[in-house]
């Protein structure tokens, strides 16, 4: 008797949930860890009747069928905290988990069988995982912020050149493969070197994340847009023809055309020049497709700047 006494106060005061309940979610097992983390005491949640009104997760069709299956098959169920952040709705308390306002676990199931044999109980184990959950949460946002700053030019928010190129060769590989229309607009700061040699580089800075800003803005979600290098800049539209590029180049135009930049006591303006080329069979591969929009914008420049000009190819 004195070891089973032993055994059920180091199973009452262990720092891991212990829940043992019948098959209509009567309580028969709520040790301290339990009644500390939600408030109620082993006598107020017997009280209360079935767990399943306590707890309405208890109810839902997924956590029943756990429940039915270690029963029936007598065997252990698991429900983690990456499927289900927050089985029992705790606080968290430790101080490692301060980004998390609520106590991750993860929740072992098991039948326990009674003096007849038979599986007429079920018993949980509750485990606090925040330090985990928050660790892996905090090393999953830091890789991600790793990925974007690895594609993403600084200056200007928008996606560097290597980046952008890929989902270029992806657009010709598409296109390839279904001949969906794909145009792409290749466009630069007219006369930039002014801009630069007239006010200093910092000035330059700003008016090239002002035209971004307004590319980014122009832009549909579907769109790419990029920081071709220096002052030009270039935006894949897929599932867009030449005409719905123009529409798209000229708005952006017109846009960058009445933007007024404050630089120190200056309001500095500027225009662009933009080409464009949609694929087709004579494009095999983005260095031709390129070369085509960039053909379009030189025509642009040759023909005064501060316009767009579809490649005819």
């Amino acid at each position: 008797m004195r070891e089973i006494h032993w055994l059920m106060n180091m199973l009452t005061n262990m720092d891991v949930g212990i829940v043992v309940f019948d098959r209509q979610g009567q309580v028969i097992v709520w040790n301290h860890f339990m009644e500390n983390h939600s408030g109620i005491s082993s006598t107020e949640i017997k009280e209360q009747g079935s767990l399943f009104d306590v707890y309405p997760i208890f109810k839902e069709r997924w956590l029943q069928n756990k429940i039915d299956s270690a029963l029936l098959l007598d065997c252990e169920m698991f429900v983690s905290w990456e499927q289900v952040p927050h089985l029992f709705d705790f606080a968290a308390y430790r101080p490692v988990t301060g980004s998390a306002t609520k106590m991750y676990q993860n929740i072992t199931v098991n039948a326990l069988k009674d003096a007849s044999g038979e599986a007429s109980y079920i018993s949980m184990m509750v485990y606090d995982v925040s330090d985990v959950a928050v660790n892996k949460q905090a090393l999953e946002k830091i890789n991600r912020e790793l990925e974007l700053s690895s594609r993403t030019d600084k200056l200007t928010g928008l996606f560097n050149r290597g980046y952008w190129q890929e989902k270029l060769s992806e657009a010709v590989q598409l296109h390839a493969r279904y001949e969906t229309a794909h145009s792409l607009i290749l466009f630069d700061i007219d006369h930039f070197k002014r801009v630069n040699d007239s006010y200093g580089h910092q000035a330059g800075d700003e008016v090239i994340r002002q035209v971004a800003d307004s590319a980014a803005q122009s832009a549909r979600v579907m769109d790419v847009v990029g920081r071709y290098g220096g002052e030009e800049f270039g935006i894949i539209l897929p599932e867009t023809d030449a005409e719905g590029a123009r529409v798209l180049g000229e708005r952006l135009r017109q846009e960058v055309e009445t933007l007024q930049i404050p630089f120190e006591r200056e309001q500095l303006t500027v225009t662009i020049s933009l080409g464009i080329a949609s694929l087709n069979s004579s494009m095999l591969d983005e260095d031709k497709w390129l070369q085509a929009a960039d053909e379009a914008l030189y025509q642009a420049k040759e023909q005064g700047r501060n316009q767009v000009v579809v490649h005819k190819g």
